[in-house]
């Protein structure tokens, strides 16, 4: 019998819950009746609580690994993010 590591495990769960959450995304975008869909969003937020742990546990054991941004691109992406809205 294999036994799995944490790592693996973490991984697996990671990738469980994208993939939970980007159907659910799907759901509530496509759902036409009002109160069905805030339930789906209240389900999407819980599932995007838990992929954030698991994600979490991850980087703080450095088994996901994220780049540091650099302060020109963060700067670059508040000015386009702000753009689009106004």
């Amino acid at each position: 019998m294999q036994e799995f590591t944490d790592k693996e495990i973490l991984n697996d769960g990671l990738s469980t819950q994208k993939a939970t959450t980007d159907k659910f995304n799907t759901a509530a975008n496509e759902c036409v009746h009002e109160d069905l869909r805030d339930k789906i969003l209240n389900v999407l937020d819980q599932e995007h609580s838990i992929q954030y742990e698991v994600f979490s546990m991850m980087h703080q054991r450095g088994w996901y690994q994220t780049p540091a941004a650099e302060e020109k691109k963060v700067t670059e992406a508040k000015q386009k993010f702000a753009q689009s809205y106004k």
